[in-house]
């Protein structure tokens, strides 16, 4: 995309994923997920949610599936003309257009069907914020995890899958 875009690299129980983020094309997004990752506050953290066939999510669930409190929630940026194609990360979201705060999600396959597609609530969509540089192989394990229901929760992998560090790569 551009060369003033920072890097993250995420450290997982499975290998590593190298992520550019676009700040051109989702500046609020991008600040928000570096402030979480400068702060550590994914180190430690699962993927909770992985959809073989849809997405893997992590970003706010310890083992225990206990949430770790987020800060606030973030303007949602979908308007941004990206694509939530296979690779891309896009933040995830209740129902409230403007929800998101540290959760996100890697697209494993092209999931058009979550771009904004207008301003009602209900054709939003999910704000694309990055791309998986390196590691896809790394993202395609994970989304073939075993897994099962736990603690209220479905889509929760059997073994955890680890957000070991993630760090801004300088």
């Amino acid at each position: 995309m551009s060369e003033q875009n920072p890097y993250v690299m995420l450290e997982t129980s499975k290998g590593s994923i190298k992520i550019e983020l676009f700040s051109d094309k989702a500046p609020i997004t991008v600040k928000n997920f570096l402030s979480y990752v400068r702060e550590g506050f994914y180190d430690g953290l699962i993927f909770h949610r992985v959809i073989r066939d849809f997405m893997v999510q992590g970003g706010g669930m310890s083992e225990n599936l206990e949430q770790k409190k987020p800060k606030f929630a973030i303007k949602n940026e979908a308007d941004n003309g990206l694509s939530n194609e296979r690779g891309t990360l896009a933040m995830a979201r209740t129902s409230v257009v403007d929800s998101a705060t540290s959760q996100f999600f890697i697209n494993v396959v092209d999931n058009s069907f979550l771009d904004h597609r207008g301003k009602q609530p209900d054709l939003y969509g999910y704000c694309v914020f990055g791309k998986v540089l390196e590691g896809m192989e790394t993202v395609d394990e994970i989304r073939a995890v075993k897994t099962g229901m736990s603690r209220g929760h479905s889509d929760v992998p059997v073994e955890p899958v680890f957000i070991v560090s993630a760090k801004v790569i300088e």
